[in-house]
């Protein structure tokens, strides 16, 4: 588990909370829909706990740590370092958040503990974050953690039938450690 606050903290995915995510992921299934592939897939808790089975199995290979986010009790989404390359010191951060939950700085605050985790623990170089170009709000995330935005990945995304172009931001340990001095 990693407190955030008082309120806010992660636990590690497990398939136990199949159901919870479930019900989050239905009642907030037009916000989420916008932007995430995976959401139209997901039809039924079975849906969800393959899913976090094939997360789990990530976990265990050391490619992705995932955790859903619980604010008060109540979980109001998830984060997680993906696509962890130990040999190139890389990895990706992703997270989603009910509507109800952002603009409250919990994924800013929970991106901030897995940053300094991956670059201090897991010894990773860079982290990158990719959020859909009409998405200002996800942007908002790396923009409000001093990410770079360095470039355009045009048409990757296929969400909806329409293909999204991802804009890429990421941050160097080298510069991550500047900020908390």
């Amino acid at each position: 588990m990693i407190i955030i606050d008082e309120n806010i903290h992660l636990v590690q995915s497990s398939v136990s909370h199949a159901e919870a995510l479930f019900e989050v992921v239905e009642q907030n299934r037009e916000h989420l829909s916008k932007f995430l592939p995976w959401v139209q897939n997901i039809q039924e808790v079975d849906d969800f706990s393959s899913y976090l089975a094939k997360c789990s199995t990530l976990i265990e290979v050391g490619t992705e740590i995932s955790y859903e986010i619980i604010v008060s009790n109540r979980i109001v989404g998830r984060i997680g370092i993906h696509h962890i390359d130990r040999h190139n010191q890389c990895a990706s951060i992703g997270y989603w958040l009910t509507e109800q939950a952002q603009g409250r700085g919990i994924v800013v605050r929970a991106c901030r503990q897995l940053i300094s985790y991956a670059f201090d623990t897991l010894n990773l170089n860079r982290i990158e974050i990719l959020a859909a170009k009409e998405n200002v709000k996800s942007q908002a995330v790396p923009q409000k953690l001093g990410f770079t935005k360095e470039g355009i990945l045009r048409q990757v995304e296929k969400v909806n039938d329409k293909l999204h172009d991802l804009v890429v931001y990421a941050v160097l340990k080298e510069d991550w450690d500047k900020t908390k001095n």
